[in-house]
């Protein structure tokens, strides 16, 4: 019986071309894995190996638990690939453990949410738009996605952006979304959803600090430019 492997798909529906096309975001665990561990070997596709992993792991969190020697029990994952996913693991752990240091980071000014979240964003092919959550002392509560997708008024409703706000005991907001394109100009549909944000915040009583665009050669802020 043939092996289904990567190269059986349409040249557009392969993992590596639909990450660049579409972004890391869109493509799912199997497809990860299978970008992760290259190829298969003789008799197990990459594909097989990477379902295979997945439907005995059970869980993404139980998967990243396993040790080598468990990793090695499924056939056509050998010590390579076994390692290859416990770095991928690691660094994820590790990235996790900074931005847990970062919840507790003071913010004195738009560089300080810039420095925050530009390593989180550069590489986003879509719009992400968060709301950056503080206490009374502007200390960092949690950084949350609201939505993914071009920001327009339709999008983005003042319920889920208040709502996470809410969850988080925040006194005051930053929202932030990147802009893939570069460009650092707000939009029409930007101005519009920040003065809307804005008016409902401060019928809930919880403050709109800043509006930040952000891209990798830097960012835009709606305060100091005096737009809120």
């Amino acid at each position: 019986m043939k092996t289904y492997t990567l190269r059986d798909l349409p040249a557009d529906e392969r993992p590596r071309e639909r990450l660049v096309k579409y972004g890391v975001e869109s493509l799912s665990i199997c497809e990860l894995l299978s970008l992760i561990f290259g190829r298969g070997v003789k008799g197990e596709s990459v594909v097989n190996i990477s379902q295979k992993l997945i439907s005995a792991s059970g869980s993404l969190r139980q998967l990243s638990e396993a040790s080598i020697e468990e990793l090695k029990k499924i056939k056509g994952l050998g010590l390579a690939k076994a390692c290859q996913l416990k770095a991928c693991f690691e660094i994820s752990r590790r990235l996790e453990n900074k931005e847990n240091l970062n919840k507790n980071k003071v913010i004195n000014s738009p560089k300080d949410i810039f420095s925050l979240l530009k390593e989180k964003v550069i590489n986003f092919h879509k719009e992400y738009f968060m709301i950056v959550s503080l206490d009374n002392r502007n200390k960092v509560i949690n950084v949350d996605t609201v939505s993914v997708g071009t920001l327009n008024s339709s999008l983005i409703h003042p319920r889920e952006t208040f709502e996470t706000a809410i969850k988080n005991h925040a006194a005051a907001i930053i929202i932030c979304h990147n802009h893939p394109s570069g460009e650092l100009k707000p939009s029409e549909d930007d101005l519009v959803v920040t003065q809307n944000l804005v008016k409902a915040g401060k019928l809930l009583g919880i403050e709109i600090s800043d509006h930040l665009i952000i891209t990798k050669d830097g960012y835009f802020s709606f305060k100091e430019k005096k737009i809120i």
